[in-house]
């Protein structure tokens, strides 16, 4: 919500290259979102502390592989999630103005709907979780035994209180410190550091492979939506444009309206076309008797069909031209 307040201020901008030095400006907000980012960084004595750290004990006093990846991913998630609190806490509100002056000029703290529940929240944030540690955590809890019932052997809170080693205890908070500190290293005053990591060639190949989402969405565009651009258009344009309409209503509404008028046009009123027909007739009944005499050895439907066939042809292709020959 606080984030919500900063780009409602800002504008409705979401670009954190775009903001910074917005302390002086919100500090509610500034405060919220400090308390907030704290939180979540799972600090002694505010409530992100009393459930990360707890849950990671919880799974590394399982010893079971599942439960030892599972500590060892939150302990790094920890660092990480340390590392860009305190990044955003220093891009929106410290270092230079990015932004333009026209939202700078019309910044406005959140409203009263907006301002309430970050109030609500950030109390919560920082009282919560120690009030309510004694109903949640620790040996003689059973707060939820009753809605959330667990098998004896999957206990591992004894394990965890009193056999799991300080140093997993400790070494979530170790990590967080070291990635809140690194954050405060290289985006310290005037970010200096951050920026002059991109000296070399190989800092700014790699500030641009993992600006560039890893180069996912290029691999995706690559090897996936464009493909499937591609056959969209061969399937638009060779099947649905091309076969389907040519061969279907499109054709259909094309061809037969063509061969109509060209069938229509032998009936020319003319004697000669006429008796062009009637030699045609004859032929192929001739044909028909006369092949299966000529040709023993050959099936005489197979004559009969291929000889009217070629009739059919030959006078569909001279009857043109004699009704031409005829109007002229």
């Amino acid at each position: 919500m606080a984030a919500g307040s900063v780009i409602h201020a800002m504008a409705d901008q979401q670009d954190l290259r775009r903001l910074g030095g917005l302390a002086p400006l919100l500090p509610f907000t500034y405060a919220a979102m400090l308390i907030g980012s704290l939180s979540l960084m799972a600090l002694p004595g505010l409530t992100g502390y009393y459930s990360k750290d707890h849950l990671l004990e919880l799974a590394m006093g399982t010893y079971s592989l599942n439960g030892t990846v599972i500590y060892w991913a939150g302990t790094l998630a920890a660092g990480l999630t340390a590392f860009y609190s305190i990044r955003l806490i220093a891009l929106t509100f410290f270092g230079t103005v990015n932004g333009t002056r026209q939202a700078y000029d019309n910044v406005h703290e959140a409203p009263v709907l907006l301002g309430a529940p970050l109030v609500f929240l950030a109390v919560l944030s920082v009282l919560f979780g120690y009030m309510a540690k004694d109903l949640w955590l620790g040996m003689g809890t059973d707060y939820l035994s009753a809605v959330l019932p667990q098998h004896p052997s999957h206990v591992s809170l004894v394990e965890a209180e009193f056999a799991l080693p300080v140093l997993y205890k400790q070494l979530p908070l170790v990590m967080t410190l070291l990635g809140a500190m690194g954050a405060v290293f290289l985006y310290g005053p005037g970010m200096r550091l951050a920026v002059s990591l991109t000296d070399s060639a190989l800092a700014r190949a790699l500030y641009g492979f993992i600006n560039g989402q890893w180069r996912w969405n290029a691999a995706v565009t690559g090897l996936v939506i464009t493909p499937l651009m591609n056959l969209g258009y061969v399937a638009s344009k060779v099947l649905d444009r091309g076969l389907i309409e040519t061969v279907g209503p499109y054709g259909l509404s094309t061809v037969l309206p063509n061969m109509g008028r060209t069938i229509a046009s032998y009936d020319t009123s003319v004697v000669t076309n006429y008796a062009l027909y009637i030699v045609l007739g004859f032929l192929s009944l001739a044909l028909m008797v006369i092949a299966p005499l000529v040709l023993p050895g050959v099936p005489s439907a197979s004559v009969t069909d291929v000889s009217l066939v070629l009739l059919i042809v030959a006078g569909l292709g001279l009857l043109p031209s004699v009704s031409q020959g005829s109007k002229s």
